[in-house]
């Protein structure tokens, strides 16, 4: 899409002053899976976030889930969230109604108006969805699915914006094989038809949690930026390392099964219409302790390439 179509969009979507058009680039802070009930600096984690971001006066901040359950010991937790003077929005993750916690709970304990929904900043539409509804085919385990009235209701949000679209959920909508969304073609076959039937590029990115994985790739001209987890990578009950020491490791079981990072990781996107450009600026960390091929089996095992202690930098051309 060109800078003058994406100066007409915006005229239509009315973002003018004074009858002269303002593109200011939009900048909003991301997290992801920082996992307030793995995680024994979760709380220390989030406050470096929520500091960060309220120096960098960013627009707003979106956590992409795995982020807590709706208990009353987490709420000193929550509250450093909410410490962020500007809009903060959340994204429903698989673990944060693990304990039995419904979603309904989780998203009234967040403060959320709903599970999915939208909203609007600096000429750009934002798009939230859950992905953990349940298929009627389901078995087993956390269910990864986007259920037919939730498919209806982003067609027709889609639909009556105008404006180029950014969207956020849990799993990712790349890989359906992979422990991502289900039904993850079906969306993106609507996120590429929203876009053949706007004429340019309506939806530009969808980002994404869940994996604890460091990348960004193109699908049919949408960017699919991947965003590390805060906190670790899982490596399950084979690769088991006291990381800190017995005292946390007794309080916090299952730190012993990740490998953790010794920052918390983030970042800051910022979306500039008139350049027509998507960046991300991220932060860098370590292992703590032995790296995942330190324990077993082989880099090419883990994917080195994007198992990594960071949240990279990049910058594309939308």
């Amino acid at each position: 899409m060109s800078k003058e179509e994406l100066k007409r969009q915006l005229h239509r979507s009315g973002t003018t002053v004074g009858g002269s058009e303002l593109i200011q680039p939009v900048r909003f802070g991301i997290i992801a899976d920082i996992h307030k009930d793995v995680m024994h600096d979760a709380d220390y984690r989030l406050q470096c976030f929520i500091d960060h971001m309220s120096r960098e006066q960013v627009d707003f901040i979106i956590q992409l889930g795995d982020f807590c359950v709706p208990k009353k010991e987490n709420l000193d937790f929550l509250q450093i969230w909410n410490q962020f003077q500007k809009p903060g929005y959340h994204v429903l993750g698989n673990h944060d109604t693990d304990g039995g916690y419904t979603r309904q709970q989780t998203v009234d304990y967040w403060g959320m108006d709903s599970r999915f929904y939208s909203f609007d900043q600096g000429g750009i539409h934002f798009v939230v969805l859950d992905g953990n509804d349940t298929p009627a085919h389901h078995q087993s385990g956390y269910p990864r699915y986007i259920a037919g009235d939730q498919v209806e209701w982003l067609r027709n949000d889609l639909s009556q914006t105008g404006a180029p679209t950014i969207v956020f959920a849990h799993q990712s909508i790349e890989f359906e094989e992979d422990d991502g969304i289900e039904n993850g073609a079906e969306i993106r076959n609507l996120l590429e038809e929203t876009n053949r039937q706007a004429g340019f590029q309506q939806v530009m990115a969808c980002f994404s949690g869940h994996h604890h994985r460091d990348y960004a790739r193109w699908i049919n001209d949408i960017l699919y930026p991947q965003i590390n987890s805060a906190s670790y990578y899982w490596v399950g009950g084979d690769y088991l390392e006291v990381r800190y020491n017995q005292e946390i490791d007794d309080r916090y079981p299952w730190i012993k099964y990740t490998v953790p990072y010794q920052n918390s990781i983030y970042g800051i996107v910022t979306v500039d219409l008139q350049e027509g450009t998507m960046e991300l600026n991220g932060r860098i960390s370590q292992f703590v302790g032995s790296a995942p091929w330190k324990l077993g089996k082989t880099r090419e095992y883990w994917n080195d390439q994007t198992l990594t202690a960071s949240v990279s930098n990049w910058k594309v051309l939308l």
